[in-house]
């Protein structure tokens, strides 16, 4: 999260020569925070981040970027622990591990186990394998309309600019425990849980199982009480756009002049010359929903699902945002030369209002929906490290030399894609008690078929292995029965954007359940695989 320190190590060549493809661009966004959010709003986040093709053409598996999203870490009263890194970080993006990638991007959910030990996804998908998994199990589904395929939640595909809303609330679907897996190892009640909001879809799609973080205090005693299953968030979320790659060349010239070109490179663009990044970021407190749900899990009457505006805490953004985006150029013994890009050259940050971030553009190309950041560059003031950057150029001043001009960007032909896939064991949680309905098909736009089946929602995997006995899980499907009546799809949860359009979820994953399976079961994937030719 921290910006990368930029070095820079001079080369020259007595005739012109380009680098291979271990030369790339990354850095991050940063989105500056206005006032401190008070302590008490520590119960949930949303937001609406513009959905967009950063690049033109998938580049490969190499590839790996979020668009702009956040870290959503325990809140402590004091020091947390030491050495010990955990948190939610998914977003909208793509990664190394995306089996099934296009230049529409993903979501996952990205919860993070103690330093990396556990990654969870989403139902179906984490780290690990089925034989050792270390988060496959981490995520339950929730929602009955929406099927969460394992490889990320697809957006629909020609996705350009348009706002997707998400966030976590927590929501007291379980109740702490002073026990985890038979041992006195406490388990709290916190069901982190996803809510989306977007054209097509709105509402809960799935939670992070408070057994996900607690288990982790079996082996790490120093870590009970200490995650997020008991601890609250961190309401001052840092808000950033983290890219680790974009393919990138380096040539040097006869002259010992260094050139770049980077992979045709694009954010979204109004017709004020401006990008609407980030939008209504905000913080809840228990007013928000955990009040109103408690109350109607005790007896009460039923909680509307919407966000009580009383329970939220506006954050709003400054202008003075910055990138740390640098080339960066392999050298001998696995080290790197990072030299920046002179992003002021071409954009400013802004905020377009108090609770709207983004970029105007000074001198890129615009083309529709899109414009695109200048793909030339020459290395100034090469000799100081304090001062080296890469400047932007047009393409009649990069010498032809150089062979850049003459680069034609391509996805890298890996092979097929391999196919994701759940135990088949009869005696596996997956067959026994096994689900209620199937097999079915659905057809993504990503180029996949997910097949995936309806189990009752106490029954589905995830839940049969969140350190849960019957009589728990029981009481869950009854609490979640009564969310399955109550809140449906097409009701409004998190606020509305003040302007634009929402972007869509793949319609193929909005499912509807079979007759007699209305209330109390839910969609699980069990493979996802390239659709045949």
């Amino acid at each position: 999260m921290m910006p990368i320190v930029a070095a820079i190590a001079c080369t020259s060549f007595a005739s012109a020569h380009q680098t291979g493809p271990d030369s790339y661009l990354a850095g991050y966004l940063i989105v500056p925070t206005g006032e401190r959010v008070e302590r008490a709003y520590n119960q949930g986040f949303s937001m609406y981040v513009a959905a967009w093709p950063l690049q033109s053409v998938y580049p490969g598996h190499r590839f790996q970027t979020g668009l702009p999203g956040t870290w959503m870490f325990a809140q402590y009263d004091g020091p947390g622990p030491k050495d010990m890194y955990s948190d939610v970080e998914g977003g909208l993006g793509w990664w190394t591990d995306t089996r099934f990638a296009t230049t529409t991007p993903k979501f996952i959910m990205g919860g993070v186990g103690p330093n990396f030990s556990e990654i969870a996804n989403g139902p179906s998908h984490g780290a690990g394998s089925w034989e050792d998994p270390k988060g496959l199990y981490g995520v339950a589904q929730l929602s009955p309309w929406l099927l969460f395929p394992i490889d990320g939640l697809n957006v629909k595909q020609g996705a350009c600019g348009e706002l997707f809303g998400y966030g976590y609330l927590n929501l007291p679907l379980l109740d702490p425990k002073p026990t985890t897996d038979g041992q006195d190892v406490p388990t709290g009640g916190n069901c982190w849980t996803l809510f989306l909001s977007t054209a097509n879809f709105k509402g809960p799609v799935a939670f992070f199982t408070p057994y996900f973080w607690s288990h982790c205090g079996l082996k790490e005693p120093r870590l009970v009480g200490q995650l997020l299953d008991t601890r609250p968030m961190d309401p001052n979320m840092a808000i950033q756009m983290e890219t680790q790659y974009i393919p990138c060349r380096v040539a040097v010239d006869s002259k010992g002049e260094s050139y770049a070109r980077i992979a045709p490179t694009s954010f979204p663009v109004n017709r004020d010359g401006r990008s609407a990044l980030l939008h209504h970021s905000t913080s809840y407190d228990r007013r928000a929903l955990w009040n109103a749900v408690s109350a109607w899990f005790k007896g009460g009457p039923p909680a509307p699902g919407a966000i009580d505006p009383e329970g939220a805490f506006p954050r709003t953004y400054r202008p003075n945002g910055y990138a740390t985006w640098e080339i960066r150029i392999a050298g001998p013994n696995d080290t790197e030369t990072k030299v920046p890009l002179d992003w002021n050259a071409f954009a400013s940050f802004v905020t377009l209002d108090s609770r709207t971030f983004g970029l105007e553009w000074k001198s890129a190309a615009m083309g529709g929906r899109l414009t695109t950041l200048p793909e030339y560059y020459h290395l100034v003031n090469a000799a100081d490290k304090n001062k080296a950057r890469w400047e932007p150029i047009p393409v009649d001043q990069v010498p032809g030399e150089t062979g850049l001009t003459a680069i034609v960007w391509k996805t890298p032909d890996e092979g097929r894609p391999e196919t994701f896939s759940t135990p088949n064991d009869p005696s596996s949680c997956w067959k026994k008690p096994g689900p209620a309905a199937g097999p079915f098909k659905a057809h993504l736009g990503d180029g996949t078929v997910v097949t995936y089946y309806w189990y009752r929602f106490a029954d589905q995997p995830a839940l049969l292995n969140a350190g849960l006995t019957a009589k728990e899980r029981e009481g869950l499907q009854a609490r979640v029965e009564k969310i399955h009546r109550a809140w449906t799809k097409d009701r409004t949860y998190l606020a509305l954007p003040a302007f634009g359009k929402l972007a869509s979820i793949d319609p193929a994953l909005i499912v509807k359940p079979p007759k007699g399976l209305e209330v109390g079961y839910v969609p699980i994937a069990t493979r996802q695989e390239p659709a045949r030719p």
